[in-house]
């Protein structure tokens, strides 16, 4: 296509974002959303218009985007957080790790109190997820209930940072480096968060992106997986890639000089290279017409993370007027979160019913959000299907989670107008409680 034609296009492009994009109003408060400008447009239409569209340039482009960020050897682009989750365990389960690969009945340790598709993936390989309780106010796993939770049969430890709140990773990594233990970190919700001066994400063998529309970035639909180590770079790749052993980019042809002089399992000698498959995989690629979208997100991410942070805070200032009525969130020790929401556990003290403050809130234009799954064992999927798992003492806190807490928005689009609407509107009902 002539530069021009294509030029001309862009431009257009840009003019319709302008000419249709609307502020948000200060009663209406959603919890997330996305936020862009023409640039996510234009390159999605300029991908578009290249005729490539799977994995290719751009997602190249991306992928050193993300590395550069978080200095990190390898990041791997896929279709979404939850399978940039299985990826991560399911690499952990390769042949290629001889004695430390998770086989079934192996132990997982990780929460309840969270999203599913942390825990799901641990059931998918045939391991057993061992559950510990969570603190309230950082929402992230208690320690001490880790190392109780370690068994001859334990091989990993796979957590979140809770919406963004990194979790004790000084501590969790001495436990994994004693008993020689994998340790996966779902950053899904916590892309630019630091914990000792260091982005989330960097600290685990292996770790998780999400890039769904809720998320820091977005892709539309998206995820990655990260690692320093090429060993779990290749396997994941291999088990993203249909479980190919060839490691030709997208479009190449014989990048080891090889193609046709290897012999590998029982497939006879000269057996094509792209067509060998030596893990068992699957296609969850990343396509390039949501990396393009990638590529102009990440030129916007610190100003993302700066004004997150800009949002909990201003927030958290209006709302401790009401810490007799709430535990406010607060950030694990050495930490600096990227928040992903404004976490709130009612108090038993209080007489605030959470299911008719959350309708009053969103009744107002206040979107709200549970802690996703609250008690996972005790989800219906958990109890019909007969899943197998471990419990380290009663998980007292993750019921009270399941209870009494919420969460509220403080994502980039939001502003001192609307931060200031929620406290209006959480003074109003509260007011009004005896």
């Amino acid at each position: 296509m002539p530069e021009g034609i294509k030029n001309k296009i862009l431009e257009l492009v840009k003019e319709y974002y302008y000419k249709t994009y609307k502020k948000l109003p200060y009663n209406k408060v959603p919890v997330s959303g996305k936020v862009y400008d023409e640039k996510e447009l234009q390159n999605i239409v300029e991908a578009a218009l290249e005729g490539w569209w799977t994995e290719g340039k751009w997602c190249s482009i991306f992928e050193e985007k993300l590395k550069n960020f978080l200095n990190i050897d390898f990041a791997l682009l896929v279709n979404s957080g939850s399978s940039a989750n299985f990826i991560a365990i399911k690499t952990l389960t390769s042949i290629k790790l001889g004695d430390r690969k998770i086989k079934p009945g192996d132990e997982v340790i990780t929460v309840a109190a969270g999203f599913p598709t942390t825990v799901n993936p641990i059931i998918e390989v045939g391991a057993i997820p061992v559950f510990v309780d969570v603190e309230l106010g950082t929402y992230n796993a208690i320690v001490e209930q880790i190392q109780e939770a370690v068994s001859p049969k334990t091989k990993a430890i796979f957590l979140a940072h809770t919406l963004g709140n990194p979790f004790d990773v000084k501590a969790i990594k001495e436990i994994c480096e004693d008993y020689n233990l994998w340790l996966i970190e779902d950053n899904c919700d916590a892309l630019g968060s630091k914990y000792d001066g260091r982005y989330t994400g960097t600290f685990g063998d292996l770790a998780t992106l999400s890039f769904y529309p809720a998320h820091h970035i977005t892709t539309a639909e998206g995820g990655a997986v990260l690692t320093n180590d090429p060993q779990l770079y290749r396997i994941a790749r291999s088990i993203r890639d249909w479980g190919r052993d060839c490691w030709c980019p997208t479009g190449k042809d014989n990048t080891c000089g090889r193609r046709f002089s290897w012999q590998l399992g029982k497939l006879p000698y000269g057996y094509d290279h792209k067509y060998i498959y030596s893990e068992i995989g699957y296609n969850l690629k990343m396509t390039d017409l949501q990396a393009a979208i990638g590529v102009a997100q990440m030129d916007k991410l610190g100003y993302f993370i700066k004004k997150r942070k800009e949002n909990f805070e201003y927030l958290y200032n209006k709302l401790k007027e009401f810490e007799d009525y709430f535990i406010l969130p607060k950030a694990t020790e050495n930490s600096e979160p990227s928040w992903f929401g404004f976490l709130l556990t009612i108090k038993d003290s209080s007489n605030i019913n959470r299911t008719k403050f959350m309708q009053y809130l969103n009744d107002n234009g206040i979107g709200t959000r549970l802690l996703f799954g609250g008690n996972l064992i005790k989800q219906p999927y958990f109890v019909d299907y007969g899943i197998k798992y471990k419990q380290i003492r009663n998980l007292e806190n993750t019921d009270i989670v399941m209870n009494n807490t919420f969460w509220i928005g403080v994502y980039p689009a939001l502003e001192k107008g609307h931060l200031d609407y929620v406290y209006e509107v959480f003074k109003k009902y509260l007011d009004g409680v005896e």
